[in-house]
């Protein structure tokens, strides 16, 4: 029995040919440290990384690449966006269907003097903005914000947001680790200050990937998480200003930077609009097939529209980890049971602390693969009974 890989929101799985032919030419034909050397390896090395930076850039609606500072994942782009730029005195306003990748740095501060708002959402995981509103404060520094929750997959009104932020004169970050390469986006056009992403998910790159779009300017209020070698004004030993210098210390991952931007050169090349349709059809066919089926109860907004391609749900009678572990045994299905990492959002829809199985379908899968999954949670639902 083939293998089924419904565990996307994790890591995307397969990639595309083009990010395995990117890392392995990097790995046997260039090698060369980027920025370090003066030598032509170094150079390829060089050039990788900023094609890279020019890709996600055309992917994103960045007006300048250098505004893009790359980190190891979602999470080093999120603490530094937190850490760096929040102080003692200042107010932050998050919602109640973050990540622990947002809540845990804020918390963290939160003993340390910054006064945190969590705004509850909906039992959906739907956000009113009008509520976030009314939580600004005259000491507001910033908004924290999922943009596609990784538990129930419900989108939130980022634009909106953003808008009452720029209105109020509130820094903006946005945690996209579900939905860069997944929805379409602007980042100019959406008044979105800092955007934090990771490569390994739906851009299609490999894990230790990902990276931080700071606004132009904004950089002189956010303070590095670490600070060392850039391969620029080393005759300094103090940390270069400028962007994406101040941010980059250490060696870069150019192996995987080169499978993220080959990974984001495929996005461009079928078309947002493409992956995003088939993604919304998969789910929708799963959505319509569960909701048919007698013992499984569906968290989220059940509507394929307003959500990215994750879904989670509970069977009468199983546990999540007995679910999951039945689907890779007996089906081959790979799922994630549990509570995501993200135990305010299951708290929000109802789920804490058991948690859900949650599928998240990729660009690669089929409605074949839906319809005999559908078929596998049938089965294990009449078992339930």
């Amino acid at each position: 029995m083939d293998l089924i890989y419904f565990d996307n929101a994790a890591t995307s799985w397969p990639k595309p040919d083009e990010t395995y032919a990117a890392m392995d030419r990097f790995s046997r034909l260039i090698g060369g440290s980027p920025g370090r050397s003066g030598h032509r390896l170094s150079i390829d090395a060089g050039r990788i990384i900023m094609d890279a930076r020019e890709t996600l850039s055309r992917l994103l609606g960045i007006e300048d690449p250098f505004q893009i500072v790359f980190t190891k994942n979602a999470t080093e782009a999120l603490n530094l966006a937190i850490q760096g730029f929040l102080n003692s005195g200042d107010h932050v306003i998050t919602s109640s269907m973050e990540h622990n990748s947002v809540m845990r740095p804020l918390r963290d501060l939160e003993t340390k003097g910054v006064e945190l708002s969590v705004i509850p959402c909906s039992r959906q995981g739907e956000l009113d903005p009008q509520e976030l509103k009314s939580a600004i404060r005259s000491n507001t520094k910033a908004i924290f914000l999922v943009h596609a929750s990784n538990v129930t997959g419900t989108i939130m009104p980022i634009r909106e947001i953003g808008q009452v932020a720029r209105e109020h004169g509130v820094i903006f970050c946005v945690d996209a680790a579900q939905t860069a390469g997944a929805l379409p986006i602007n980042i100019s056009d959406m008044n979105i200050d800092l955007f934090a992403f990771t490569g390994h998910k739906s851009l299609f790159g490999p894990q230790g990937t990902g990276g931080l779009y700071i606004r132009k300017g904004l950089e002189e209020r956010i303070q590095p998480l670490m600070a060392g070698g850039t391969g620029s004004r080393s005759e300094f030993e103090l940390q270069p200003d400028f962007m994406p210098d101040k941010y980059e210390s250490g060696t870069l991952n150019t192996v995987g930077l080169a499978g993220l931007g080959a990974g984001a050169g495929y996005i461009l090349e079928k078309g947002i609009d493409e992956i995003r349709t088939k993604e919304v059809t998969l789910t929708r066919l799963f959505l319509e097939g569960l909701k048919s089926t007698r013992g499984v109860h569906i968290y989220g907004t059940c509507n394929a529209s307003l959500q990215i391609a994750v879904v989670s749900f509970n069977i009468d009678g199983v546990t999540s980890s007995e679910a999951a572990l039945a689907l890779d045994e007996q089906f081959c299905i790979m799922s994630r049971p549990g509570l995501h990492c993200a135990p305010a959002a299951h708290r929000t829809i109802g789920t804490f602390p058991g948690g859900t199985i949650r599928f998240s379908f990729g660009y690669f899968n089929t409605e074949d693969q839906i319809k005999y999954a559908l078929d596998a949670v049938r089965q294990l639902s009449k078992e339930g009974e």
